[in-house]
C-alpha cells in the first residue's frame, strides 16, 4: 500500500523522486507470475525490499497451576461459570456471551453458540463442572430478580438494572482477577488453553479439535500441537534426570569367553 502511494505521487510529480519502498530488482519490470505455466503450481516470488517477515508467535496458554489460581481469584459464581465454559469448550468470548438460556443443555453437557465467522449455530460439549457453576449462578441471579426465560440471555450483569453481559464487562472481570495475581491473561488465552488441552490429548483426534474450535482449515488447528518453551525445558530436564539414574552397563566380555560359562560363574541369567 505504501509503495503504491509513493508510486502515485511519483507519477504526479508531487512527492519524492525515489520510492522508499522499491520492488525487488527481479520484479521492477514485470508483474508477479507474469510467465507462470498454468500446469505448474505457483512459486513464491520476492515482492518488495525492506519488508521484514512477521514472526509467527505461538499462542499463549495458561498453565494448570496458574489457571487454578485465576479461578480462585474470581468472586462470583457467574464468573466461575464463564471461566469453566471458556476453558472447556474453546469458544470465543463473544460466542459464549451471546448464548441464551435455551442453548444450555445440562443433561447432554452441550451449549449452543453462534460462530463468529460463518454465523452458524453449533452445539459444543462442556465439562460437568461448568454446568454446576452455571446453575449456581442462575439461582443467585433469579433470587435477586433477574429476568428468566428460554429466550433470555444466559449471562447477566450482577446488579440492577439487569443488562446482558457484554464483552467489555467480561474483560473487566478478568482484569480484576489479573490485578490480584499480577498477571495479564486475556479472554482469548482461555480459548488457546482449551485448544492446547484438547490437541495434546492422545485420545482425541485433531479433526475433532478442529470441529470443536470451529476452524475452517486443519492447518489452523495444527499450531496447538507445538510444545511451549516451558514444556520443552521440562521434558529435556527430565531426559537428563533419567540418563543420570541409569546404571552403567558393564563392559562386554573379551572374545573367546563362553557367555553361558560366565553366567554360571558370576550368577548371571541362566
Amino acid at each position: 500500500m505504501l509503495r503504491t502511494f509513493y508510486d502515485f505521487h511519483l507519477d504526479e510529480g508531487t512527492g519524492p523522486i525515489i520510492n522508499p519502498f522499491p520492488l525487488d530488482r527481479s520484479r521492477r519490470n514485470s508483474r508477479a507470475h507474469a510467465h507462470h505455466n498454468p500446469l505448474e503450481p505457483f512459486r513464491p516470488e520476492r515482492q518488495g525490499r525492506y519488508r521484514p517477515k512477521v514472526p509467527k508467535r505461538i499462542p499463549r496458554r495458561i498453565p494448570d497451576e496458574l489457571l487454578n489460581a485465576l479461578f480462585a481469584a474470581l468472586k462470583y459464581n457467574r464468573d466461575r461459570a464463564l471461566l469453566a465454559f471458556w476453558v472447556t469448550t474453546g469458544a470465543r468470548a463473544e460466542e459464549l456471551l451471546t448464548s441464551r438460556v435455551k442453548d444450555a443443555l445440562p443433561g447432554q453437557q452441550l451449549i449452543g453458540v453462534t460462530r463468529k465467522g460463518t454465523r452458524a449455530y453449533q452445539q459444543i460439549p462442556a465439562s460437568a463442572d461448568a454446568f454446576v457453576w452455571l446453575r449456581l449462578a442462575q439461582e443467585e441471579a433469579w433470587r435477586k430478580g433477574a429476568p428468566r426465560g428460554h429466550n433470555h440471555p444466559l449471562w447477566w450483569t450482577l446488579r440492577r438494572p439487569w443488562r446482558p453481559l457484554n464483552y467489555h464487562a467480561a474483560r473487566a472481570m478478568l482484569n480484576r482477577a489479573n490485578d490480584l495475581l499480577g498477571a495479564n491473561w486475556t479472554l482469548h488465552d482461555l480459548r488457546h488453553t482449551a485448544a492446547y488441552r484438547m490437541a495434546r490429548d492422545p485420545q482425541m483426534s485433531l479433526t475433532d479439535v478442529q470441529w470443536v474450535l470451529g476452524h475452517a482449515h486443519l492447518s489452523t488447528t495444527e499450531i496447538y500441537l507445538a510444545a511451549s518453551q516451558e514444556e520443552v525445558i521440562e521434558q529435556v530436564l527430565a531426559h537428563h534426570a533419567r540418563r543420570a539414574q541409569q546404571p552403567a552397563k558393564p563392559p562386554a566380555p573379551a572374545p573367546g569367553y563362553n557367555p553361558a560359562s560366565l553366567n554360571t560363574l558370576f550368577g548371571g541369567r541362566p
